[in-house]
C-alpha cells in the first residue's frame, strides 16, 4: 500500500520533509513514526497506517510535499504491495468541490464579473476565508477581481467559481479578456542579478519562513494598526521577583518578569474584552471569547514561533511560570504541535533578553492586539517631586482600529502598567505554599 500525506489540520495542506526515520527494506510497526514533517509552525512526526515492510521511499529529506502525494510504499505482512489507487488522489476539499461542479452555459451575467474591481481607498484585500485565499493563490486568481456575494462583501466558493466561468466564457468566445492588471504573483519583482556585484549566497526558505512572511504581510496589509507607546515602572517588581525566585527554583519553575507579563496582561483581558475580541468580516460582527488563551513569541533558530498558554486567567503565578518554561522548551526544540500554536486571543512579544527599546509589533492575525514588551533600563525619573533612578520598562500595544478605539488602547495598557507597578506580594507568595 502507498502511504500518503493525510490532511493534517484545516488550512494545512503541505510541508517540508525535515526527516525520514525509516529506509527501504525495514519492518516497520503501525503508528511507529516514519517521517518528520514541518508544517507552517510545528514539526510533526506522521505514523505508520499498517504494519509491514517498507518496499519503496518516495520522498526526500529537504522535500515539499502536499495532501495525498504518496510519501513511502509497505508490503503488509503476509500480503503483496497493493497497487496504488488512482493518481489522481482526492485534492483538498475546496479545490475537489470546485473542479467537481456541474459545467452549465456561459451566462453573460458571469463575464461581467471580470470587470469588476474590489473598493478599497486603503488598498485591504477583500475579505475571504484563509482557505479561499490558498484556493485563490494555487489558481493564481487576484481576488480583487472576484466580486464576493457574502455580507460585507466576503467571497466564498462559488464567487470563485463565477468568475472562472466567466473566463471560460470569453475563451471559448475566441475573445480576449478585459484589460486586467496582474495577479499579486505576476507583480513579482524580477529578480535580481546580486551576484555581478560580488559573491553571494542563496538559502532556500523553509516552511517556516514563508509563512511567517505570509503571515506578516497579510496582517500588515488587511489590518489598520495603531501604535501605543508607555513605560512601566518594573523596580519594585523586579525586587519582589528576587526574592522569591529561588523558592520557584526549588518547586521546578522559573519566576521571569515574562511571567508577571502574563498575569497582568489575563487580568487586563478579563476587564477590556475588546482586546481579547476578533473580527468576523463576513458577518460583520466582533466576537468576543470568554477565555484568555496568550500567545508568548520565542526566538528560535528556525525563527519566531508563537505557541500559546491556555486559559492563563485561571492560573496561579506558579502554574503560569511552568508552563511558559515548557512550551518556550518545546518550542525550541521543534516539537510543538501546530493545536499548541492555535487558539490565541492576544500576544506578547518580549525582546528585553536581546536588547532594545521599544518596537512597534505587527498583530498576529486574527487577534486585534499585541504587546511588544523591551528591555528595561535604569533612568531618572521625578517621584514625590525628587529625582530618583528607576527600572522603567518599555512598552508598545499595537492594535487593530477597528476593534480598538485609542481611548480603548490607553486604558488596557495602563490596566496593564498598574497590574506590573502594584503586583501582590500574596500573589507570588500563595502560588508556592504548601
Amino acid at each position: 500500500m502507498d502511504v500518503k500525506l493525510p490532511q493534517l489540520a484545516e488550512g494545512v495542506d503541505s510541508g517540508t520533509v525535515v526527516a525520514i526515520l525509516v529506509a527501504e527494506g525495514q519492518e516497520i510497526k503501525k503508528d511507529q513514526p516514519i517521517m518528520e514533517l514541518e508544517t507552517q509552525k510545528a514539526v510533526g512526526s506522521i505514523p505508520a497506517p499498517a504494519s509491514g515492510i517498507v518496499t519503496k521511499i518516495h520522498v526526500k529529506e529537504g522535500m515539499e510535499i502536499s495532501v495525498g502525494q504518496s510519501l513511502i510504499t509497505i508490503r503488509e505482512a503476509g500480503g503483496e504491495t497493493a497497487a496504488s489507487p488512482p493518481a489522481g488522489a482526492p485534492p483538498p476539499a475546496e479545490r475537489r468541490a470546485l473542479e467537481a461542479s456541474p459545467r452549465r452555459q456561459p451566462e453573460s451575467r458571469e463575464a461581467s464579473t471580470l470587470s469588476y474591481r474590489y473598493p478599497s481607498s486603503s488598498g485591504a484585500l477583500p475579505p475571504a476565508a484563509p482557505s479561499i485565499r490558498k484556493l485563490a493563490r494555487d489558481l493564481d486568481i487576484d481576488l480583487t477581481r472576484v466580486k464576493g456575494s457574502e455580507a460585507g462583501g466576503r467571497i466564498v466558493l462559488e464567487d470563485l467559481r463565477t468568475y472562472i466561468r466567466g473566463l471560460q466564457q470569453i475563451a471559448d468566445a475566441g475573445l480576449a479578456p478585459p484589460s486586467m492588471p496582474s495577479s499579486p504573483a505576476a507583480k513579482r519583482r524580477e529578480a535580481e542579478d546580486f551576484s555581478k556585484w560580488g559573491a553571494v549566497r542563496r538559502e532556500k526558505m523553509s516552511a517556516l519562513r514563508r509563512t511567517v512572511s505570509r503571515r506578516m504581510v497579510e496582517s500588515w496589509t488587511t489590518i489598520p494598526k495603531i501604535n501605543q507607546f508607555d513605560d512601566a515602572d518594573i523596580t519594585a517588581l523586579l525586587a519582589l521577583r528576587k526574592r522569591h525566585a529561588p523558592a520557584y527554583q526549588k518547586k521546578g519553575a522559573h519566576l521571569t518578569l515574562t511571567s508577571f507579563l502574563l498575569m497582568a496582561v489575563a487580568r487586563a483581558l478579563v476587564k477590556h474584552p475588546r482586546a481579547n475580541a476578533s473580527i468576523d468580516e463576513g458577518a460583520g460582527e466582533i466576537v468576543f471569547k470568554d477565555y484568555r488563551h496568550i500567545g508568548v513569541a520565542v526566538d528560535t533558530e528556525a525563527g519566531l514561533i508563537v505557541p500559546v498558554l491556555r486559559d492563563v486567567d485561571k492560573k496561579n503565578l506558579l502554574e503560569i511560570s511552568r508552563d511558559l518554561a515548557a512550551i518556550t522548551e518545546k518550542t525550541r526544540q521543534r516539537k510543538i504541535s501546530l493545536e499548541e500554536l492555535q487558539g490565541g486571543t492576544f500576544a506578547i512579544s518580549n525582546q528585553g533578553s536581546i536588547g532594545g527599546g521599544h518596537f512597534t509589533p505587527i498583530i498576529y492575525s486574527p487577534q486585534v492586539a499585541i504587546l511588544g514588551v523591551g528591555q528595561g533600563s535604569p533612568k531618572p525619573v521625578v517621584v514625590d517631586g525628587k529625582i530618583a533612578i528607576r527600572t522603567l520598562l518599555p512598552l508598545c500595544l499595537s492594535y487593530d482600529h477597528r476593534v480598538l478605539d485609542g481611548g480603548d488602547a490607553v486604558r488596557f495598557l495602563r490596566e496593564i502598567i498598574a497590574g506590573l507597578e502594584s503586583f501582590a506580594e500574596a500573589d507570588v507568595k500563595l502560588a508556592i505554599q504548601g
